[in-house]
């Protein structure tokens, strides 16, 4: 089974109606975005065409089920390229890394695939760009995060990790006319701009970045939840601890009016008891989550009563991004499918 391609655009589930009221309302869409596909298609590609052993640093993406299926297929994860042999192959994560690993793999004659997300690598060339401009940029995001660590290391002199509206009034400019703000992809919407609004009300020509940093994905599944948690007794989020986008879907689902919300890695997680009294539950998935845990989630649901199933669908996503340029040309070489179908139709689209 590969964790890539098709869990991209999962397929549609069924609606079903409900034999005694209790239903689940399906958020759409959920699951992998465009840039954990590529990378998880990544990895995969790499196995096939390279052998066993490929090593990662840091999990591929967040999500348990992932990184232990692609661990069992010859993926070796480690914390740092120094853990790497000389001269084998690292791929880089889909949360970017910063210029010193970059210098650290190169040193130790790494081939390096680097699978960091598109709409990362742009928010490490906005860092780039307005630190040679010398604005001081304030990094709205979470300190430790690997995302964070990357784009903090392209310009360390000029840029401030704001965790949250807590942490506006600790924040120092050298000039308050040049300031900008920029943030991690996968934050909470409303918490991220909740913060811009108290760094605006400090700075007043504090500057936007020049596109959306938090990405489509990201949105679109926070869109989702906010639609069905008004009806729903329980919101369940499938997805894992150290999920960002996962863990912000629960606090969404609360914000929004969810009666109760709980994150899972698996169907096994769900207690019974969350689900006494209630007569519908909503259900997402984060973005580095494959289909078939949901698929297993619903199972669950459906043992414990909740025999309906309804679609809410929010928004149709079509974006896919191709592989790595190094690992393609490789693949290309050998005469191996350089994408997934999709993947392939899409760019001819």
């Amino acid at each position: 089974m590969s964790l890539a391609g098709a869990s991209a655009f999962p397929d549609a589930v069924e609606s079903t109606p409900s034999r005694d009221g209790k239903r689940i309302l399906l958020a759409a869409p959920r699951g992998y975005c465009a840039g954990v596909d590529r990378a998880v298609d990544a990895v995969e590609k790499a196995l096939e065409l390279y052998g066993a052993p490929v090593y990662v640093r840091k999990e591929i993406v967040h999500n348990k089920f992932v990184v232990e299926t692609l661990s069992k297929r010859g993926a070796i994860f480690v914390s740092e390229a120094d853990e790497v042999p000389e001269g084998a192959r690292v791929v880089f994560s889909a949360h970017g890394v910063s210029p010193a690993v970059h210098a650290q793999a190169a040193a130790r004659n790494l081939a390096t695939i680097d699978a960091t997300c598109p709409l990362v690598t742009k928010v490490h060339k906005e860092a780039v760009r307005f630190a040679g401009d010398e604005y001081d940029i304030l990094l709205i995001g979470h300190d430790g995060h690997e995302e964070v660590e990357g784009t903090h290391g392209e310009a360390p002199d000029h840029i401030q990790v704001v965790n949250g509206p807590h942490e506006v009034d600790k924040v120092e400019v050298r000039d308050p006319d040049k300031v900008i703000w920029l943030s991690q992809t996968t934050l909470s919407v409303d918490e991220t701009m909740q913060t811009v609004r108290r760094l605006r009300e400090r700075f007043p020509n504090l500057q936007d970045p020049p596109s959306d940093d938090i990405c489509y994905a990201t949105q679109n599944r926070q869109v989702a939840v906010k639609e069905f948690a008004p009806d729903s007794d329980v919101v369940i989020v499938v997805g894992s601890a150290n999920s960002s986008n996962s863990v912000r879907l629960v606090e969404v689902a609360l914000d929004a009016g969810a009666g109760a919300s709980y994150r899972v890695d698996t169907s096994d997680e769900i207690d019974p008891a969350w689900l006494e009294g209630a007569t519908t539950v909503g259900l997402t998935s984060g973005a580095s989550v494959p289909e078939i845990l949901v698929r297993e989630v619903i199972d669950r649901l459906k043992e414990l009563g909740f025999t309906g199933v309804e679609e809410v669908r929010t928004a149709t996503e079509d974006i896919l991004f191709s592989l790595p340029k190094n690992l393609r040309a490789d693949l290309k070489a050998a005469g191996q499918q350089v994408d997934h179908p999709r993947r392939q139709r899409a760019a001819r689209a």
